[in-house]
C-alpha cells in the first residue's frame, strides 16, 4: 500500500481514537483508562502474534530499539494525551500535539542522515500552519488549563518525535511493522499497569465503574494507527510520514462534529483544513 495513504490511515485512526476517549474521560480518570486502552490492543496483536509475528527476522538490535520506544511509546504519550484531553477537549488536544514532525524530521536528520527537500519542508510548515489555524479557532478553555495542556501537549510532541525515527531505525534492520508494534505495546502495558497499580491501587477494579468499555475501542484504533504508522515507516522516510500522522486533528474536528456535537467549521477551523490539505499536497509533490 502507498506510503501516504498508510499515514493518512493512521491519522484517521489517531483522531476517532481522541474523540472516543473524551466519551470514556467523562467516567475515569486518565490513569484509569490508559490502563484499559493500551493492554487491550496489546492483548489483540498477542492473539495474532501466531500468524503475523516475524521470527525469521529478529534482530536483537531492532528489538531492543522497539522496547525502549514501547517504554515510552504509546505509554506516556498516551498518559499525557489522556490527561489534556480531559483539560481541554480533543479538538484543541489534536491540533496541539502535532508539533511532532518538526522533532521527528531533526531527530531522523541527525540518527538516519534523512535530509528533507525543500519541497517537503515547505509542506511541512504549511501543514502546522493549517493546524494552528484550527487551534485557533474560540474556545472556552481557560487560560491555566490551556497552559498546562501545551505544556503536556509540547512533552507528548516531543517523545512521538523521538519515537518515529528510533523505530524507523529499528525496521531497517527487522522489516517487521508487526513485530516492532507487538513488542513496543507488550513494553507500553507493563509500564502502565505497573504504573496505575502502584499510583491507583488494583486496576481490576475499574471494571466495575461506568464508562470503561469506552477505553477498548480507544486502545484499539490507537494500536492498529500505530501499526499502520509503523508500517509506513517501513516503507518510506519520516519527512513524509510525521507530517500526514500529524494531520489527525482533520479526523477528530470531523468527529467531535459528528460524535459529540463540537468541534465544528468556524472560518478559521475550515481555513485551516483548507490550508493543512494543501500542505499535504505541497508535501508528497515534494
Amino acid at each position: 500500500m502507498h506510503v501516504a495513504a498508510l499515514a493518512l490511515g493512521a491519522a484517521a485512526g489517531f483522531g476517532l481514537a481522541l474523540v472516543l476517549t473524551q466519551l470514556g474521560l467523562r467516567y475515569l480518570s486518565p490513569m484509569r483508562g490508559a490502563s484499559i486502552s493500551v493492554p487491550s490492543a496489546t492483548l489483540l496483536f498477542l492473539a495474532l502474534a501466531p500468524l503475523l509475528f516475524d521470527t525469521t527476522g529478529f534482530n536483537s538490535g531492532s528489538a531492543l530499539l522497539f522496547g525502549l520506544s514501547g517504554c515510552l511509546f504509546p505509554a506516556a504519550v498516551t498518559l499525557l494525551t489522556f490527561e489534556a484531553n480531559r483539560r481541554v477537549g480533543p479538538a484543541i488536544t489534536g491540533a496541539l500535539g502535532n508539533l511532532s514532525p518538526l522533532f521527528a524530521i531533526l531527530i531522523a536528520l541527525l540518527v538516519l542522515g534523512e535530509v528533507p527537500r525543500w519541497g517537503q519542508l515547505a509542506g511541512v510548515a504549511v501543514i502546522l500552519a493549517g493546524i494552528l489555524l484550527i487551534i485557533g479557532a474560540p474556545r472556552s478553555v481557560p487560560q491555566k488549563a490551556f497552559g498546562w495542556a501545551i505544556a503536556l501537549l509540547l512533552l507528548a510532541a516531543c517523545i512521538r518525535g523521538l519515537v518515529q525515527p528510533v523505530v524507523k531505525l529499528g525496521l531497517e534492520s527487522w522489516p517487521s511493522p508487526y513485530s516492532a508494534t507487538l513488542i513496543g505495546y507488550v513494553m507500553s502495558a507493563s509500564v502502565l499497569i505497573g504504573f496505575a497499580t502502584i499510583k491507583e491501587g488494583n486496576p481490576s477494579t475499574v471494571f466495575g465503574q461506568r464508562g470503561w468499555l469506552w477505553f477498548v475501542p480507544v486502545g484499539l484504533l490507537n494500536g492498529l494507527a500505530v501499526l499502520t504508522m509503523y508500517a509506513a515507516l517501513a516503507r518510506g522516510p519520516v519527512a513524509i510520514v510525521a507530517p500526514l500522522v500529524a494531520c489527525y486533528p482533520l479526523a477528530t474536528l470531523a468527529f467531535s462534529r459528528l460524535l459529540l456535537g463540537s468541534g465544528g467549521f468556524t472560518r478559521s477551523a475550515g481555513l485551516g483544513v483548507a490550508i493543512t490539505v494543501a500542505g499535504v499536497g505541497l508535501l508528497l509533490r515534494g
